[in-house]
């Protein structure tokens, strides 16, 4: 949506999504060109509502990138492209000493100085308040009432060991239309070994289970139910056992075991003929595959037929057509932007999903962006009920 849109256009939107983990430890490079990046698209879609949902916020070194979270938040709330945004909430969760609370989600919502009437649930109140000024609220968000926030029960975690992953939820009113705008991160793939032993594998099962129990706690009976975007880092991958047996359909393949333990150490795959030359070498850590060009031409389309995990969630979660290449593992180093990491098989792992209430949306790469005509399908004017996009 090019120009700035009028009230008669309907309220404009724009969603993004972003791990930022590593912005925060090259600050420098990273962080800036992000920056730019993100202001080119607040101006080219000229949102009367923004909401960012990030994960990772901190990096690996939370402790250590303390300072450099604080610049990016005053970056962002300062920044000569964002004055025009006279309100914002910024939700960071920086309570890293707790481990059985710390998400390391971050969720930041701007109101362009043109929408007058923009309200935000107090779930604590159960009712809305008008949004004024500019807040930011930190450390102990479990006891912030204008969200709820949660991370995984500990039992959900591989292995019951704590990592970073869970979610943070805000409801919002605006145009006569009320809807949840969910911040996610489930759990990643540990070992590239064992996700190719079984299709699916065991960590597309653990994804599951967690996205199911974040469906059921956004629409249980605590609240009244309203359109929900959920929208955040999966960590989705391909069918690995199924992809790889794609890719290198014609090869053959080697164990190499370790030494001491005699376990799986690598997997090495080859042509029958042409040398034998690799074709992919397969680690815990290692993803190395001889033609990256596949994951990127028609944007890695050819791909999407190994893309199963939300097929699980057909009934409850809607996504529109995928017009972009596999949004991970892209390389970390500002000089080769458009290059993946040898790390695991590139995946969209970044998505924009959506209540059947809320689908008919206009996507665009890794943020969503959209008009919301006033009343729109509201079944009782005096509730902020539903709300149909278009």
């Amino acid at each position: 949506m090019a120009g700035k849109l009028t009230a008669a256009q309907g309220t404009g939107i724009l969603l993004v999504t972003a791990n930022v983990g590593s912005l925060f430890e090259d600050p420098e490079n990273l962080q800036k060109t992000w920056l730019r990046e993100f202001y080119q698209t607040v101006q080219s879609h000229k949102p009367h509502f923004l909401a960012v949902h990030c994960q990772e916020v901190g990096g690996k070194n939370y402790e250590e990138s303390m300072s450099h979270v604080d610049s990016f938040v005053k970056e962002l709330l300062s920044s000569d492209a964002m004055k025009e945004y006279s309100r914002a909430r910024v939700y960071l969760d920086e309570n890293y000493k707790s481990q059985e609370h710390f998400t390391a989600l971050g969720s930041f919502y701007f109101i362009h100085e043109s929408l007058k009437n923009i309200h935000q649930f107090d779930f604590k109140a159960k009712k809305f308040k008008k949004v004024v000024g500019k807040e930011t609220c930190s450390e102990t968000l479990e006891s912030t009432p204008s969200l709820e926030k949660e991370k995984f029960p500990q039992d959900y975690f591989p292995e019951c060991k704590w990592s970073r992953k869970g979610f943070i939820r805000t409801r919002w009113a605006l145009a006569d239309c009320a809807f949840d705008l969910v911040n996610i991160h489930l759990f990643h793939d540990a070992s590239n070994l064992v996700a190719w032993e079984k299709s699916p594998s065991v960590y597309s099962g653990t994804r599951q289970k967690a996205l199911g129990y974040v469906l059921d706690r956004i629409t249980d009976q605590r609240y009244e139910k309203v359109p929900y975007f959920v929208f955040g880092d999966f960590n989705f991958r391909l069918d690995s056992k199924q992809v790889i047996e794609s890719l290198c359909s014609t090869a053959t393949m080697q164990t190499v075991r370790a030494a001491d333990t005699n376990e799986v150490d690598k997997l090495i795959f080859r042509e029958s003929d042409n040398d034998r030359k690799v074709v992919l070498q397969l680690e815990k850590k290692l993803f190395n595959y001889v033609n990256q060009d596949v994951f990127r031409e028609n944007n890695g389309t050819s791909l999407l037929e190994f893309d199963k995990e939300l097929s699980m969630f057909k009934d409850r979660l809607h996504e529109l057509e995928i017009s972009f290449p596999p949004s991970y593992p892209y390389s970390e180093d500002s000089n080769q932007g458009k290059q993946y990491m040898n790390t695991r098989c590139p995946a969209w792992c970044d998505r924009i999903l959506m209540s059947s209430s809320a689908r008919d949306l206009v996507l665009k790469p890794v943020f969503l962006s959209f008009r919301i005509t006033a009343g729109a399908g509201k079944p009782n004017a005096n509730k902020h009920k539903c709300c149909v996009v278009q």
